[in-house]
């Protein structure tokens, strides 16, 4: 099919739209961030007439962003990892295996993607409080009870994508690990996985995105001594002021992982997206 002269001219014009949707507001960030707080809450100007770097320096002093920090690398690298390895050995054996209620498991695992995850807000506090008061162990204000918070999320999806991405990798595979004396867990780890490594990425990614950035659940089921970065910079507005160029310096700051990061492995992302998202 030949591409039409509308079609030729559209596309330019509309990816150029979205760049500059993407771009404008990291530019703001990015020079608000290195300009003085009076700069700042005066009259925005494209251009910095003053430009500081101060604000990179302070925002580690207004705030413990150090221990923000490490609370959620903790944090989402801990449900990064459980959710990668329950979901490997759940979707393989979704792939693999023909059991009573495999369609209705995985119905019931995709189905949980359609509910808000502000329903679960209560519940979890409940039974956090209940758990801690029963058994003593406390999950509520700790990062064990928020990892297990972010592995409900990010779980079921992972599940379904890693799922979907084995049904693309040859059960022939299997067989010839069979032949050659392998057992099923042998398999999976040193023939499977190998293979479905864009899969597994994909996995880790959506996992760690989902920790890295969520605010709702860690504004409330954490306290001051496991509060997160994205509610941690809550910190900056106190009731006299707002650092707002110590705000943008933080979120330039914490947001660097994440875009390095994804840009590293987004080729092992689409492919892992684009394979699981089809079933043979």
């Amino acid at each position: 099919m030949r591409e039409s002269r509308t079609l030729r001219w559209a596309r330019p014009v509309v990816l150029g739209l979205l760049a500059l949707f993407t771009v404008i507001p990291l530019y703001v960030m990015a020079v608000s961030s290195i300009k003085p707080l009076k700069d700042v809450q005066g009259r925005f100007t494209w251009l910095p007439t003053h430009v500081t770097f101060r604000p990179f320096v302070d925002m580690w002093r207004t705030v413990p962003l150090g221990r923000y920090f490490v609370n959620s690398l903790v944090v989402s690298v801990s449900a990064t990892l459980c959710s990668m390895v329950i979901a490997i050995l759940a979707g393989y054996a979704v792939s693999r295996y023909r059991f009573a209620g495999r369609g209705t498991f995985m119905t019931a695992v995709l189905s949980t993607q359609m509910f808000p995850g502000i329903l679960f807000l209560l519940p979890l506090f409940l039974i956090f409080v209940n758990v801690e008061r029963y058994t003593g162990i406390r999950l509520y204000g700790s990062r064990t009870g928020l990892t297990i918070t972010y592995l409900t999320f990010a779980l079921p999806f992972s599940i379904w994508l890693i799922a979907g991405y084995f049904d693309t990798i040859p059960r022939e595979l299997d067989e010839a690990a069979r032949v050659d004396g392998a057992g099923p867990m042998r398999t999976l780890f040193r023939v499977v996985l190998p293979v479905a490594a864009p899969g597994v990425v994909a996995v880790a990614i959506y996992a760690f995105m989902t920790a890295w950035g969520e605010v709702l659940f860690a504004s409330v089921l954490t306290d001051d001594d496991t509060r997160t970065l994205a509610v941690g910079l809550r910190g900056y507005a106190t009731q006299a002021n707002v650092y707002w160029n110590q705000v943008m310096a933080a979120s330039l700051v914490i947001s660097l992982p994440v875009v390095v990061g994804f840009l590293a492995l987004q080729r092992f992302l689409v492919h892992g997206l684009t394979a699981g998202a089809v079933k043979s």
